[in-house]
């Protein structure tokens, strides 16, 4: 039987918990692009995210047997608070399974409103695997993120909201996906009441699991998911969001994480609110379908979902940020190791700000310096680029070159000498104990490790650069590694930063 959502989201109960959150022109951010951006403000709930409407419409409908019995939700962040927020209000007993990465900050603000917190495994999907063997064991109902018809219809509310809020003739309506409960309940309101009005999904490029589905025309489930945008990190949309979404979605955008940092840092600036990754995500998406269709005059609508980020992981945002908007050019260039050289290239420069320098002496005969650049976009760092090439200087453009960015930069200091068969990777490492000893304890004995870079980001996982000396007869042995590992990886050895900067000679 067909579901009515429009049914359900009219009489969705939600305003017991939550509040009905402002829609607010983003001035400086509509002035930039030429359109008007209208920010629906998700980040204003009580628990600082969209989710507890969802979890609420959900547990408040369950017959009061059920309730006495309790609930159970797997989650790392969002939908833990709001499951355990709608728990304190009804009254009944939450248990909330987390991944043991699960960051302090998130466990103790689910504890505090008297869920009862079990951390298990590495990942999500750990997480909810556990999570639904003791809901079966100890008889608990199960508030699933997104894949619920309650749970769509309390999302729904917010389109709801939005149609109401303003007397605007909406153009598109831009929402953030991960398992796809949000957006199926903005697309099932809008479609019925104002169907040209475009629901257009986004998602980060390394966790586009509904685009993937979309366009396969059947549910995808990824091998591996980008974290950076944690809250909509989900290999597998859900059964009945993927039929709603592939019924009633215009479109889907993918953006990556500079320009997530980007679209933060603008919210910012604009509001002084400062969203999570996974909040910013449709504000990116709305930048990015502007720049692709170059459209002018138009109202759209963002859903700023949640604000729910560490304050650690702010350091990287600001980093990336300038590169997110292009304001920033980070280049590799080689000049002649001869006096004047140095000069000339500084020169070249021009009155630009440099906001970084790294050098050092290569050989005799050459230098290579490694150079962040403040520019108003992409057509300035070519020019500038080309304007280098032109004076003679050997001139390579990294500036979406993710091992520069995230690792070079902090490592600029030589080649290294007779380090054989050295090759490079990149990992993504759980931010838990015990995680680089079972990295060393996977390794053959026989490999050396010539090279290791970690930075915290303030996220759930490390990225970490690593140089191993690996014979080359030793090849299936380490694919058998990786795979053994577990953990996500990336192959850098053929990488010109890398072969620029730290190969061995």
């Amino acid at each position: 039987m067909k579901i009515d959502y429009l049914e359900r989201i009219l009489t969705a109960r939600v305003y017991d918990v939550a509040v009905e959150t402002p829609l607010e022109r983003a001035p400086s951010l509509s002035a930039r692009l030429n359109n008007t951006l209208l920010l629906k403000r998700e980040d204003m709930q009580p628990v600082f995210s969209f989710k507890l409407r969802g979890a609420y419409n959900k547990m408040s409908r369950l017959p009061a047997a059920l309730l006495a019995r309790g609930v159970i939700a797997a989650s790392a962040g969002n939908h833990a608070q709001g499951v355990a927020l709608a728990a304190q209000k009804l009254k009944c007993r939450a248990t909330i399974v987390m991944p043991v990465t699960t960051p302090q900050i998130k466990v103790a603000a689910v504890a505090a409103r008297g869920a009862k917190v079990v951390l298990h495994g590495d990942s999500y999907n750990e997480a909810y695997t556990h999570s639904r063997k003791l809901a079966r064991a100890r008889k608990l109902t199960f508030v699933h993120p997104y894949d619920d018809p309650d749970v769509i219809a309390g999302q729904g509310t917010i389109a709801m909201e939005v149609l109401r809020q303003t007397r605007r003739q909406i153009d598109a309506i831009f929402v953030a996906v991960g398992g796809g409960g949000l957006i199926s309940g903005i697309a099932a309101y809008v479609k019925r009441l104002r169907p040209r009005i475009k629901v257009i999904g986004v998602e980060p490029v390394d966790a586009d699991a509904m685009y993937r589905s979309l366009r396969a025309g059947t549910r995808v489930r990824l091998d591996q998911v980008g974290l950076f945008a944690d809250g909509v990190a989900v290999k597998q949309v859900g059964k009945e969001t993927f039929r709603i979404c592939r019924e009633l979605v215009d479109e889907m955008v993918l953006v990556d994480t500079d320009a997530i940092c980007a679209a933060i840092k603008d919210v910012f600036e604009d509001t002084r609110a400062v969203l999570e990754p996974a909040g910013a995500l449709a504000i990116a998406g709305a930048k990015a379908w502007v720049e692709k269709k170059g459209v002018r005059g138009r109202t759209l609508v963002a859903v700023a979902s949640g604000a729910n980020v560490n304050f650690d992981r702010l350091r990287f945002v600001a980093e990336e940020a300038e590169l997110g908007e292009k304001r920033e050019a980070i280049l590799a260039v080689t000049i002649p190791e001869k006096p004047g050289s140095f000069r000339k290239f500084c020169a070249l420069l021009g009155p630009r700000s440099v906001t970084e320098f790294n050098y050092r002496y290569a050989d005799a005969r050459e230098a290579h310096v490694f150079v962040g650049v403040q520019v108003h976009d992409r057509d300035e760092t070519a020019r500038l680029v080309r304007s280098l090439r032109r004076h003679g200087l050997k001139t390579l453009d990294f500036s979406d070159n993710e091992l520069a960015k995230l690792h070079v930069r902090h490592l600029v200091g030589g080649h290294a000498p007779n380090v054989a068969h050295e090759i490079l990777y990149r990992f993504e490492f759980p931010e838990r104990p015990g995680a680089l000893m079972k990295f060393l304890n996977s390794m053959r004995h026989g490999w050396n490790i010539s090279l290791f870079h970690y930075r915290n980001h303030g996220a759930d996982y490390g990225r970490v650069l690593v140089g191993m000396q690996v014979p080359p007869r030793d090849k299936a042995a380490f694919k058998a590694f990786l795979a053994r590992l577990g953990y996500p990886y990336s192959d850098e050895t053929r990488n010109p930063a890398y072969r620029m900067f730290l190969g061995w000679r």
